[in-house]
């Protein structure tokens, strides 16, 4: 599998659990899972970064989706050393496949967002 799908697996998971479903562990490999257990825990910091972060917004208003994908590209910026150049276009990818509306809004949004967490997290 390679890392993009990987993250997307990641990614999709992590916002099945968000809404309160139940995830089919047979739709996800072991690294996924193990990855996933991994991102758990680190979620009220991930929350508190990305809250600390939001300009004239509240985390609370973010979509399930959107939630999922800027809480996993936080959570490899501040965890592992992947690029956040990659994390950040990654997570771009994800939205435009997601939730992009076609007016480009969501992507922006999270873009503008993704950096500004980087930004705080580099300092």
């Amino acid at each position: 599998m390679s890392r993009t799908k990987q993250r997307e697996s990641i990614v999709i998971s992590m916002y099945i659990q968000s809404v309160g479903g139940e995830v089919d562990s047979s739709h996800f490999d072991d690294t996924v899972k193990y990855i996933v257990n991994q991102v758990t825990p680190y979620l009220p910091i991930i929350d508190r970064i990305i809250a600390h972060n939001l300009e004239n917004w509240t985390i609370d208003r973010l979509n399930y989706m959107d939630l999922a994908i800027i809480r996993y590209a936080t959570y490899e910026m501040k965890y592992t050393k992947t690029p956040a150049e990659v994390i950040i276009d990654e997570a771009i990818e994800l939205t435009k496949k997601y939730t992009n509306l076609d007016d480009g809004k969501a992507k922006s949004f999270n873009n503008k967002l993704l950096d500004t967490i980087y930004k705080y997290l580099s300092t």
